[in-house]
């Protein structure tokens, strides 16, 4: 069975170029509606990991109200807002994104089971 963390970076390299997700809609697809916040901790930790988590993307995590979050100081905003916009994500100049437009509804049941050893 996989660590919260992993599970989570599971889930984020699912989610398709060009849709965004936020850490609370991670954290229920997980069974955790209440890790939101270890969520954004997961994504803050991929600074001090290896290049086997290279393949991670961080910056397809939002917040709830569609906008970029600073949780690590070393990806910035503006670096996750442009590595949005090089995948077609419209980032306005507040660092909001439509989420009517660019939300990843999510994964399937099954492949959450897959993820989580459930």
């Amino acid at each position: 069975m996989r660590n919260f963390y992993e599970q989570v970076y599971a889930v984020v390299r699912r989610i398709p170029r060009g849709k965004v997700t936020s850490y609370g809609r991670i954290a229920r697809m997980l069974g955790r509606p209440r890790a939101a916040r270890a969520v954004g901790y997961a994504m803050n930790a991929l600074k001090d990991k290896d290049e086997a988590y290279a393949d991670v993307p961080w910056q397809r995590v939002i917040n709830s109200q569609g906008r970029i979050s600073i949780v690590n100081r070393e990806y910035s905003a503006n670096r996750q807002a442009e590595l949005l916009r090089a995948e077609g994500v419209v980032v306005d100049e507040n660092l909001r994104i439509n989420l009517d437009v660019y939300l990843w509804e999510g994964l399937h049941w099954v492949e959450i089971d897959d993820i989580t050893g459930g």
